[in-house]
């Protein structure tokens, strides 16, 4: 099955965040940065349902070599980003933002 990928706004403002953030620690690595949360966004577009179910229906992918991860869901042919956080995070607080943007 082909998929459509839908990116929520904030997901895209963190992945900015996080860009800039590392860029500032060293020249490069914001750019390694975006390599792995590309890399990943195209592994959830191949294998959507590789990565673990969690709460209400979220799927969770990690990054490699940074911690973060990518939370989407998966309504009929649509792969919607709701989340990009820091696996520093409390997870009730991930769980209420995934939920608060989902509308639930």
């Amino acid at each position: 099955m082909k998929y459509v990928l839908r990116f929520f706004p904030e997901v895209e403002d963190d992945v900015v965040a996080g860009y800039e953030w590392y860029e500032e620690k060293s020249r490069g690595l914001g750019e390694e940065f975006l390599r792995m949360f590309d890399s990943a966004v195209f592994e959830i577009l191949r294998h959507p349902l590789l990565s673990p179910e969690l709460d209400q229906g979220f799927r969770r992918r990690l990054l490699r070599r940074f911690p973060y991860a990518i939370y989407y869901t998966i309504e009929s042919n649509e792969i919607i980003v709701s989340g990009f956080f820091h696996c520093a995070r409390d997870p009730a607080n991930i769980r209420r933002n995934l939920l608060k943007r989902s509308g639930e």
